[in-house]
Order: C-alpha cells, then structure tokens, then sequence
C-alpha cells in the first residue's frame, strides 16, 4: 500500500467508529430518563386504532396492552379486512374482558390504496369519534403509560408522534439477527436523527391530529408512497412540522424467525427507504461495520496497523453497542452479538440487492413505485 492509500483507508475507518460512537453517545441519554414515574395526568381523548392481520406472537398479550392505558373518553377500535383471520376469535374475546373501554371490532376493507394496511384501517378512521387519532399494529407491546407518553412528545411544532419498534423475546439466532436490525441499528440512528431534530416516522406507531392529516387528503394520501411511514414523514414535512420520537421504541415480541422472513422484511425496508428517501439510502453502507472492519482488515494483513489496534477495533465498535443495548434494556447476550456481525454482513447484501427490483410483495399483495402511486396485485 502507497502512504497515502493507508492514511485514507485508516482514514475511512476511524471516521467510521467516531460516528457510530457519536450516535451512540447522542441517544444515550434517553435510556437515562424514566418512564413511569410521573403521575398519571388527564389528556384528550384519544382513539386507539389497531390493524390486525393473522395471529402475531404474544397477540393476546400485545392487543390486551391497547386497554390499560385508556380513560372513559377514550376508545379503541379494532381493524380486520377478513372475515374468517384467525386473529377475530382473540380480539372479541379481550373486547368483552375489558368492558370499561369503549371498543369495536370492524371487518371489513376499503380499498383507498395499495397499501393493505391503510385499506384495513380506513373503517376504522371513518369512524373514529375522537380528534386525536393513534394507529398501532398488533404486534406491539404497549406499556401501562403509552398514552401519556405520546402526549408528553406532542411538543409545539410536532405534526406526527411515532416509535420504531424494539424486537424483545427472541426466539432463535434468527430471531436475534432480526433484533439486531432492529434495536441497535436501525432504532439507533432513527432516535439518532430524531435527536438532532429530523425524526422520521415509523409505520408501527403513527400519533395524528385529525384535521392535520385531512387537510393533506385523508388516510388515502399514506399510500402514495411504498410505506406510509415515508409518506407521513413527507405530509409532516409539508405541513411545516416535525415529527418526533418517542425517547424509547416500543416493543415487539419477535417469537421465531427464519432465514427467509429475515431477509425478505429486510428487502422490503431497503426498497421502502430508497423509494422514499434516495439520499439517505445511498450512504447507507457507510452506516454499519462492514466496510471499515474489511480497512481495517486490510491494513493489518497489509503491515500498516498492528494486529492489537487491529483487533482493538471490533471490540470498540460491538463494545459500544453492546453497552447501549444494556442501557435500553435490548437483548445483549453473546449470542446477539454474534448476530450483529451476521447483520453487519448482510447489510451490503440487502442494499445491493434492494436495487434489483421496484416494489415488493406484502401479506401477498404485490406493491410497486411509479413514483406517483402505489397501485395493487392485478
């Protein structure tokens, strides 16, 4: 190696680990902060709308959690587009065990868009009682203060509340990997953006004002993009305001995962994110392990860095992962961060792969960007 290809290669690589441990140290102090500890505090009335589709892990457990946080004047209604899922025998059955919650269950799908969520959830929009709209998949686990928590992020300039999601209760290494895209990645650098004041938001927990979202054109207007979580960032954007994330990313029970799903979900996000958002897709390889740890790699078998500083490197950069995953409370065992560096490997796999194709298949509808629209399976 010539002098000046080594200093940009150890270059590449200690810029590299300054930033990931500058995001690190940025969203650190929001694991500092309780959660809980404040009286509970009385709020505008809030409707809860949670999509269903199939049986999810914990299912009873995640869709009980939407009922402990709500006042009499709130209300909780329940979406499923089938008339046979399986998931309609378990939400009756909560319904009728929390009688002190105002609670419906509305079958049925509305096709608005592409996207068979919001065509799910449309229903249950349109009947909505409340000004204050809250949508939240099934398969998240909600604590006993979340509705007070969105409130507390409901700052003034906020357009739209969100909280990626925090794989808890793997089951299996590829369960694991799934957290590690999760947890220590991809909700670090979103809580990371957030904290310098671009949140973005995650389709798994979308906080609105009603008139907000009319005024951009209804629930229809989240399926002109591949997710509606781009296509909320962009009407909160319009708007003028921001939106903000919750200090710590709700959880999701993972239950078990295969090789297949992991990849596949994966994709989808790479492809969601580089319809939505080509900017931030492009430098996404700069964001993970893997190009400096093959640098580093490089120098050493090259005689330009000792094989201690060499190894000295991983050991920082999953160190510093792992003691933040401690902090929130992630999974960290040894065997999650052998997950990381599969993760780490996959990553440039997925990005590269991402480009192949326009659109994805989901819950067996086929969605496509025409950079327009989304439109569904013929």
């Amino acid at each position: 190696m010539t002098h000046l290809l080594i200093l940009s290669v150890a270059g590449l690589a200690g810029v590299a680990l300054l930033i990931h441990l500058a995001s690190i140290a940025l969203v650190w102090p929001r694991f500092l902060r309780t959660t809980g500890s404040k009286p509970a505090q009385a709020h505008p009335a809030i409707t809860v709308l949670r999509p269903v589709c199939g049986l999810d892990p914990d299912m009873d457990e995640t869709l009980a959690s939407t009922f402990a946080a709500m006042s009499e004047d709130d209300e909780a209604i329940f979406c499923i587009a089938a008339a046979d899922d399986p998931a309609i025998p378990v939400v009756k059955r909560l319904i009728d065990a929390n009688p002190q919650v105002t609670a419906r269950l509305l079958i049925g799908d509305d096709r608005i868009s592409g996207n068979p969520k919001l065509n799910n959830l449309a229903k249950g929009w349109a009947a909505a009682r409340n000004d204050w709209i809250v949508m939240i998949d099934s398969n998240v686990l909600l604590p006993d203060d979340y509705i007070q928590r969105l409130f507390d992020h409901w700052t003034p300039g906020t357009g739209l509340v969100t909280s990626p999601p925090a794989g808890i209760r793997p089951v299996g290494f590829w369960a694991a990997v799934e957290a590690g895209f999760l947890n220590s990645y991809q909700d670090r650098w979103q809580l990371t953006s957030d904290q310098i004041g671009n949140g973005f938001a995650q389709g798994k927990v979308l906080m609105w004002r009603r008139a907000l979202l009319e005024q951009a054109g209804g629930l229809a207007v989240l399926g002109h993009d591949l997710a509606e979580d781009v296509a909320s960032t962009k009407v909160v954007r319009a708007a003028g305001l921001k939106v903000r994330v919750l200090d710590r990313p709700l959880p999701q029970p993972l239950g078990r995962r295969t090789a297949d799903e992991v990849w596949l979900r994966q994709l989808r996000w790479a492809r969601v994110r580089r319809s939505g958002f080509p900017g931030l897709y492009a430098v996404e390889p700069l964001s993970t392990a893997a190009l400096p740890m093959v640098a580093v790699a490089g120098l050493a078998i090259a005689g330009a860095m000792p094989a201690p500083l060499a190894l000295a490197y991983p050991v920082l950069w999953y160190g510093a992962e792992w003691a933040l995953a401690r902090r929130a409370g992630w999974p960290s065992s040894p065997v999650q961060v052998l997950a990381w560096l599969l993760r780490d490997t996959l990553i440039p796999a997925v990005w590269l792969t991402a480009f192949a194709s326009r659109g994805f298949v989901w819950r067996g509808n086929a969605m496509h960007d025409d950079d327009t629209a989304l439109h569904p399976a013929e």
